[in-house]
């Protein structure tokens, strides 16, 4: 699967990755470890493009499955500032559709991903006892569906149905409740779902990143500012080329999410969205004693337009974390003004549930690139011989992510694993109208469905 391109002696790559706004995650972290820029002749087993949750997932998956290759991993930027870095944190494994009007699907593939999804998370849990992470990187402190107005009411209600015929736990909390576990009396009710694993996403990649090259007899090589540029196949192996180097490898894992279209492949079947986040200063002693409510928690709106609001406690100081506001992009880049548009919404997002902070400010905002496909399919699969997809997440990078970089080695080490069985059973994804409708047409209904949520941004 995968709409493969005509083969040619050398195919460029049409566009590289470019990231708007600071993201406040990596930012709090202070200075990261620097990797080295890739240079001169290059020879590896195994090359892995991108260093996001799926790239470095894969990376970490051949170690254990072929921990004698020697593998390369290119990024395009810095570890963490990247698309991995900008993410929300939730690690969820109850099902959680963004496409949709609500989050859940029917029983017998609903059953599937969370067992899939649960997978990723003990893969997350066992890297982070392996590598020593602060707690704060991975944490298992579950999540709250949390409802604004009567629309998120029916939303969480139908969602509830969903999981007790799933025989999932939740809890339905009152509007009191959710005012003691959060400190603000914005919400009217929510559901405690205590399976999810909150990351601080920009901590996690690097310390995956320092894991798997902090041994000095690592296998594993990390290079940063190397954005790949080119590439074809010489014989038995591939060969790509970046700024300064050439790469020769007998095996590619693509993991750049809607980059994949850049490279070639899955060209007119995925669409680039942005979604906007800001965090605030550190909140002072005094602060979180005015706010109250426990020190971490993570809500996920009722209904999926609606604005994702993190408290988080650890590096860098207690921070609330806002998130709405979608937008669809072709072209995966956004620029500045945007951004600053947007924070304006955070911004009154912020003030009208938590009006006891009025002297507590928006450090830092940023975008992050999505990728989704019209049928909600992954873009994964072999797409040329030796070159491996692991791509288009549907929105939720963090597990599927995972998962998609753990399967396309199993996949190209011909592991036929249940996420190997999942991956490869669906449709590719189906091809979008000519981009000035397709641009149209989403940016309608994207409109129509923030309208639609109303108080729940």
């Amino acid at each position: 699967m995968g709409g493969r391109p005509e083969l040619t002696l050398k195919r460029q790559i049409t566009r590289l990755p470019r990231d708007t706004g600071v993201t406040g995650w990596n930012a709090i972290l202070g200075t990261a470890p620097h990797y080295p820029e890739a240079e001169g002749a290059i020879s590896a087993d195994w090359l892995v493009i991108g260093g996001g949750f799926a790239g470095l997932s894969a990376a970490k998956r051949l170690l254990e499955l072929r921990g004698g290759d020697r593998v390369v991993l290119l990024e395009a930027g810095r570890i963490g500032e990247g698309p991995a870095g900008r993410n929300s944190g939730f690690m969820i494994d109850l099902p959680h559709e963004l496409s949709g009007d609500g989050y859940a699907g029917s029983t017998d593939g609903d059953r599937l991903q969370i067992s899939l999804n649960r997978h990723a998370q003990g893969f997350a849990k066992s890297c982070a006892v392996e590598y020593e992470m602060p707690t704060e990187a991975v944490s298992q402190i579950g999540r709250i569906n949390g409802v604004v107005n009567a629309r998120g009411e029916a939303h969480n209600d139908a969602y509830a149905a969903q999981l007790a015929s799933l025989d999932e736990d939740y809890t339905k909390l009152s509007a009191a409740e959710m005012t003691e576990m959060t400190g603000t009396d914005a919400y009217r009710s929510g559901l405690f779902m205590p399976g999810a694993v909150m990351l601080q996403p920009a901590l996690y990649v690097r310390e995956m990143a320092a894991g798997l090259t902090g041994r000095e007899t690592s296998p594993v090589s990390i290079f940063e500012a190397s954005p790949a540029t080119a590439f074809s196949r010489q014989g038995d192996s591939w060969q790509v080329t970046t700024p300064k180097a050439t790469i020769t490898a007998g095996k590619i894992i693509m993991a750049v999410n809607g980059h994949a279209e850049s490279f070639g492949f899955f060209q007119q079947r995925l669409m680039h969205v942005f979604t906007y986040a800001s965090m605030t200063t550190a909140l002072s002693g005094e602060q979180q004693v005015r706010l109250g409510g426990l020190p971490a928690w993570g809500i996920t709106p009722a209904d999926p337009m609606g604005s994702t609001v993190r408290r988080h406690a650890g590096i860098g100081g207690n921070r609330i974390i806002i998130r709405n506001r979608w937008t669809f992009d072709p072209s995966m880049e956004v620029d500045g003004s945007r951004i600053t548009r947007f924070r304006r919404d955070h911004d009154r997002a912020f003030r009208r549930r938590f009006p006891m902070l009025a002297d507590v400010d928006l450090e830092y905002s940023w975008g992050g690139r999505l990728c989704l496909s019209r049928n909600s399919v992954p873009a994964f699969g072999e797409v040329e011989p030796g070159l491996f997809s692991a791509c288009c997440q549907n929105g939720l990078g963090t597990a599927k992510g995972t998962l998609a970089g753990i399967g396309a080695v199993e996949l190209a080490t011909r592991s036929n694993s249940p996420i190997v069985q999942d991956l490869l059973s669906y449709d590719r994804p189906v091809k979008l109208p000519p981009n000035p409708i397709a641009k149209l047409g989403a940016t309608l209904v994207l409109r129509w469905r923030e309208w639609r949520a109303g108080a729940e941004i």
